[in-house]
């Protein structure tokens, strides 16, 4: 009997003992520099203290400091396309970037391929999408790992820029209260969530929600914004994308709003692709302008 008592004190020792303990979280780059443009991947930190952010990083030769570059990417609300999301390159973007003397970080964000974790920055329901709550959410992540690299040698504390697509680009938006001395500039290539809602091209869920949410960023930007569209963005098409950036001025913010010429079959993912970095390229120069006039 005193043994069958022993035994069930010692049992729930053993099942804890059996649970492995939190490995330790390890930020920094992760593997050798390669090519094209020094590519290499790194860990940053994320909102689950637990999980650290993949990324990849491009940059000039030389020792630097380089200017930052962080590019935030489009996500979705299916988990399953989350899931099998590959590592975000934006390679054509991140050279004309790097050609311009920055250094470009990647990060793949919570509840994405590779990172995995929870999904922090979900929308919710049609009916129900709170998302302000989601581009808050975007834009901490974003802003983990824009504050994590500028903290390295390599890299300028100042005059950062971040450019965002889709849902990363509404993030942005929301980073637009910033301090304007970290972040020089924000160019959104066709931001916004609830784009193709049920898969229908050319429909939004709750886009009133979404101008309502946009007004409100509005409200506390300190930083100027450029938002670019895609003439056959079938996700968010040039007439509601100058809405949403009407909204963002109306609640006080800066964006210069314009529309980009058709590119491929679906104008949505421009930036994914060379030639869509070739249409827009001019744009994104000017945007650029005011950063390239920052000295160090």
């Amino acid at each position: 009997m005193r043994l069958l008592k022993t035994l069930a004190l010692l049992a729930p020792l053993s099942v804890l003992a059996a649970q492995p303990l939190c490995a330790e979280v390890t930020l920094g780059a992760s593997g050798a520099e390669g090519q094209p443009l020094r590519r290499q991947e790194w860990r940053v930190p994320s909102p689950d203290t637990d999980i650290a952010a993949r990324a990849l990083l491009f940059r000039p030769a030389g020792a630097g400091p380089f200017r930052l570059a962080v590019i935030a990417h489009a996500s979705t609300q299916n988990v399953l396309r989350r899931a099998q999301m590959p590592q975000p390159e934006y390679r054509a973007l991140a050279a004309f970037l790097v050609a311009r003397g920055f250094a470009v970080l990647v990060p793949e964000r919570l509840g994405h391929g590779a990172t995995g974790g929870y999904y922090v920055e979900d929308q919710g329901g049609c009916d129900e999408a709170d998302y302000a709550r989601a581009g808050r959410a975007t834009a901490e992540e974003i802003s983990l790992a824009l504050e994590y690299l500028r903290k390295q040698d390599f890299i300028r504390a100042d005059a950062a820029v971040v450019i965002g697509h889709s849902a990363g680009g509404w993030g942005a938006l929301a980073l637009a209260n910033s301090d304007p001395k970290t972040i020089a500039t924000i160019i959104a290539f066709a931001p916004g969530r609830g784009g193709h809602a049920n898969d229908e091209p050319n429909k939004i869920c709750a886009p009133h929600t979404l101008l309502a949410a946009a007004a409100e960023f509005g409200k506390a930007a300190r930083i100027p914004v450029t938002s670019l569209v895609a003439a056959n963005d079938s996700y968010f098409a040039p007439a509601f994308s100058k809405a949403l950036a009407d909204a963002f001025r109306s609640g006080g913010g800066k964006d210069d709003f314009r529309a980009l010429p058709a590119v491929g079959s679906e104008g949505h993912w421009l930036i994914e692709t060379e030639s869509g970095v070739r249409a827009a390229g001019s744009e994104i120069d000017r945007a650029l302008k005011p950063v390239a006039a920052k000295k160090p």
